[in-house]
């Protein structure tokens, strides 16, 4: 079965150009599934975007329509770029956006890893909302 993506991938989106090495970054570690570098916007001590080496717009896409070799590969990389980065004694946090909901800002499926200082909450409390309290 496959699923399509809300949008088409956009092979000029600022990811797919980073791959193809029209555009730089700070690497921080490649394998032949998934390229993770430093977001140029950090929200965090440490921020490192992980991206597969495909033209996945989402989780949901990615899951669906690659290779189960790319998709493992990917999420092997997403825990070795934890481990080069030295982030597994005191902890981090991943994150993955999808959709306009979310606030994805760049339709490439890419992981967020966050860490070198406690992160606090996982989401901002909106006023008016109930607290569930999980």
């Amino acid at each position: 079965m496959s699923v399509k993506a809300t949008e088409p991938y956009d092979e000029g989106n600022i990811f797919a150009r980073i791959l193809r090495g029209e555009v730089p970054c700070r690497k921080v570690h490649e394998t032949a599934h998934a390229l993770a570098f430093h977001d140029i916007n950090p929200q965090a001590p440490v921020h490192v975007l992980v991206i597969p080496k495909g033209p996945y717009v989402s989780m949901a896409d990615f899951t669906a329509n690659a290779p189960a070799e790319l998709v493992a590969g990917f999420f092997r990389a997403v825990g070795e770029t934890a481990r080069v980065l030295g982030l597994e004694e005191t902890g981090y946090r991943i994150l993955a956006n999808a959709g306009p909901h979310s606030h994805q800002e760049v339709p490439h499926l890419h992981v967020h890893i966050f860490g070198g200082a406690p992160l606090g909450p996982m989401l901002a409390r909106r006023a008016g909302s109930r607290e569930t309290g999980a």
